[in-house]
């Protein structure tokens, strides 16, 4: 009961972070346009991206939670690092475009409204920042890539603010071009190492954080345990994993012996997060296509 209330407190936080930053994003097109700023407008860009992902996430959020079915054996949990790799591919296409359309500024600077300036950046602090605070603790890869994103743009309006007060001083138009590219750098930057992340997940890759190498050493010393081959560890959506292995064990075992080495197994695999977990137990003297696949490929056979 208690892990589902936290994907409903996930899934509602993503809600709420959502329609705060769309009625921000409309407030700040029009609050752009009319201050003439390049920083501005480029930003509202990178938070209207953010809004289409922020949607993105918490419909496909929403829709992880489903059950699993026949067709999806593993439930819907992979939907919402979905909806990560998604964001990201969004972020990335509207940094660069963002780009395109600034770099032409530094050539022809036009100073901006520095007042609006200042009040929409103030706000923009605000909003974002409050969007923030309602996505910390999220797990989720599809949470985190969130939370980042707005990180950067709570980030980004501070350096917005701190252009538009030096401006108001001095006659120096070329400082809005430039901290709409050094804005989107810094974001496209940050994007990009969690689009590594996200796509790792995507492609079943060992979770960052977990060691197989020495998790496997832990299984191989456990008795009788002889060996293991073709194991695997894969998580679905950056926080729930699912785990599987062979383990060879001497042909005399006994059914006690193999339930003891079983839960010694699940011992060792208490610090992880799994939602699956599969042990193959095998005799010494027991064929495995597995194995020899595992010696095919170069796979994982420890003894």
């Amino acid at each position: 009961m208690s892990h589902h209330h936290h994907h409903d407190h996930t899934t509602g936080n993503i809600k709420v972070a959502f329609f705060l930053n769309l009625i921000f994003t409309i407030i700040e097109i029009i609050g752009g346009i009319m201050t003439n700023s390049m920083a501005i407008l480029s930003d509202a860009l990178h938070d209207l991206g953010d809004s289409l992902s922020l949607g993105l996430a918490w419909f496909l959020q929403k829709f992880s939670k489903k059950q699993k079915t026949k067709s999806f054996s593993f439930g819907y949990k992979r939907f919402s690092l979905l909806a990560a790799l998604i964001n990201g591919v969004v972020l990335i296409v509207g940094s660069v475009f963002i780009l395109t359309e600034a770099v032409p500024r530094l050539l022809n600077p036009v100073q901006p409204n520095t007042n609006g300036m200042i009040i929409l950046a103030i706000l923009g602090v605000i909003v974002n920042g409050a969007a923030v605070f309602r996505l910390r603790g999220g797990e989720s890869m599809n949470s985190k890539v969130m939370m980042w994103h707005l990180l950067e743009d709570v980030l980004g309006w501070v350096a917005v603010l701190i252009v538009s007060v030096i401006m108001s001083f001095f006659d120096i138009p070329i400082l809005d071009p430039l901290a709409s590219i050094g804005i989107t750098l810094y974001i496209l930057y940050n994007v990009i190492i969690n689009f590594q992340k996200t796509m790792r997940l995507f492609l079943e890759a060992v979770p960052e954080n977990i060691d197989l190498d020495h998790l496997v050493a832990k299984i191989n010393r456990i008795d009788p345990i002889l060996s293991t081959h073709h194991t695997h560890l894969w998580s679905l959506d950056g926080e729930h994993h699912a785990f599987s292995t062979h383990i060879v064990i001497p042909e005399s075992a006994t059914k006690d012996e193999i339930c003891e080495v079983k839960e010694h197994v699940k011992e060792c695999l208490g610090d992880i997060h799994l939602d699956h977990v599969t042990i193959e137990i095998e005799y010494e003297d027991e064929y495995c296509s597995m194995l020899e696949q595992d010696k095919e490929e170069g796979g994982f056979s420890h003894g």
